[in-house]
């Protein structure tokens, strides 16, 4: 177990460092930051001015080298928009993105659950046919315009619901349902396949042979044994969900990450971006690590195969 564990720190430690090199080095695609921080009528010596104060005017390795040996001290610098820490503002965001995520992946298990496993019970009938176009239309469906659509009309139309912003438990509802689409069809497919391929087992033969009913074999003995994909997919999915939060943050202003980056993106916040995305790339490559962590201890043939690599 512990080499197996140094085994994914070491590939984490990698993962965070191409996405450290990567965001630096993209976000200068997007055009040059210092136009967006000086006036119109600006002169060279204003551009100039600039890039030295904030260190624009080195070399880009220069820069990179200098931005994580600092980041590494807790510093990724001042925003260039609010003037304040950047680290800071993504922090302050960090609770309202982990929010919006842990809701929906609660939602994402309430629904997927049972639907997944009473539609593997009945597979091949009518409940079955139904769950599986209801996950195909689930997963399908661009996430932005599931929102627009929801927002037409359960704000809109019906007026129910608020369409935007934060502070009240009404205005969660409909951006969880958007972001939680996706997950929801996907776990249904998941736990329905894995059910039903534990329902061919020996054990639930024996387990019918001595009289128990249809839903204690399904919740007490086929659930158990079809846990380890299910709970690997789980860990996943939170970590989607946080990455995939930006897009629907933006289209209900919810004040998390994802909307703060796409204000910085538009701002050329350089770094608000690049702290966004380490955060938030730290905290999907940490769950990954916890959810390969629970996997190896679900499944033991993953620590042997381990163990026989090295």
């Amino acid at each position: 177990m512990g080499k197996l564990i140094l085994q994914r720190l070491w590939q984490s430690l990698l993962v965070l460092l191409a996405v450290s090199i990567l965001s630096f080095l993209l976000i200068f695609l997007t055009g040059d930051p210092v136009a967006s921080l000086v006036p119109l009528n600006a002169r060279q010596e204003d551009f100039d001015n600039i890039r030295k104060q904030y260190g624009l005017d080195q070399p880009i390795f220069v820069q990179y080298f200098s931005f994580i040996f600092k980041a590494l001290q807790g510093d990724m610098g001042e925003s260039f928009r609010y003037r304040s820490d950047a680290l800071g503002l993504v922090l302050g965001r960090l609770p309202n993105t982990f929010l919006l995520a842990a809701v929906s992946l609660l939602l994402s298990i309430i629904i997927s659950l049972p639907v997944g496993i009473m539609a593997a019970r009945t597979k091949g009938r009518w409940f079955d046919l139904i769950a599986s176009f209801f996950a195909l239309i689930a997963i399908s469906i661009p996430s932005f315009w599931l929102g627009v659509i929801l927002i037409i009309i359960f704000a809109g139309t019906l007026r129910w619901l608020p369409a935007s912003g934060s502070g009240s438990w009404q205005q969660l509802i409909l951006p969880s349902i958007t972001i939680s689409a996706f997950s929801v069809g996907f776990l249904i497919r998941l736990i329905r396949r894995s059910v039903a391929d534990t329902l061919q087992k020996q054990f639930v033969v024996t387990a019918r042979s001595k009289g128990l009913t249809e839903r204690t074999i399904a919740w007490r003995h086929v659930l158990r044994n079809s846990a380890i994909p299910i709970v690997t997919v789980l860990g996943l999915q939170f970590g989607s969900l946080l990455g995939g939060s930006v897009v629907v943050e933006t289209v209900f202003a919810w004040p998390g990450v994802g909307w703060l980056m796409i204000q910085s993106i538009e701002a050329r916040d350089l770094p608000v971006i690049r702290a966004a995305v380490l955060i938030l790339a730290v905290f999907i490559v940490l769950i990954n690590l916890v959810v390969d962590i629970i996997y190896s201890m679900l499944d033991p043939r993953i620590k042997l195969n381990s163990e026989a690599n090295s």
